[in-house]
């Protein structure tokens, strides 16, 4: 059995099915190329323009940002400096008033012991004095009144009631 002739018909065989499978490439590859080729010039068509309008548009707005960034750079830093200095201001003025409200608190504790002080040398020297002067005073009028309706008793004039004669 010659198997020559069979092996030489699968290998056209298989020749005519590549060849096949390339032309079926090459239909497939031109297809695609031919989409390409219209997408590339829609792309061209709109996207192109608007990429160059963007492109224009930054170019002109970027001296402007910078210009922008930079003065808010240079506010940020005047700000900084600013609130600093009002933190400082404001630490000083709450460092005096606390210092003033010592002080203040200081001359009032020292007020109210003078007074407490004089009070206790006012009622010692005169208010205690005028009180045993003024007992001793009583203490005179009431034994003189005795003495005197005493005497009146025993003539007949009106009597005292026992009760006002101490005090």
């Amino acid at each position: 059995m010659d198997y020559l002739p069979i092996f030489v018909g699968v290998t056209a065989a298989a020749v005519v099915l590549q060849a096949c499978i390339l032309v079926a490439l090459y239909v497939a590859v031109r297809k695609s190329s031919s989409r390409m080729e219209a997408l590339a010039t829609e792309v061209k068509t709109k996207v192109l323009p608007t990429a160059d309008t963007a492109q224009a548009i930054l170019v002109d707005l970027r001296p402007k940002i910078d210009t922008i960034a930079t003065n808010v750079k240079d506010s940020t830093n005047v700000v900084r400096g600013q609130i600093e200095r009002l933190d400082a201001t404001v630490s000083d003025v709450v460092d005096r008033t606390r210092l003033q409200v010592i002080r203040a608190d200081e001359l009032l504790n020292r007020t109210m012991d003078r007074i407490e002080e004089t009070t206790e040398v006012v009622h010692k020297t005169v208010v205690s004095p005028v009180r045993h002067l003024s007992g001793l005073f009583q203490g005179v009028t009431a034994g003189l009144e005795f003495l005197l309706n005493g005497k009146r008793r025993r003539r007949g004039d009106v009597t005292v009631p026992q009760d006002e004669m101490f005090i």
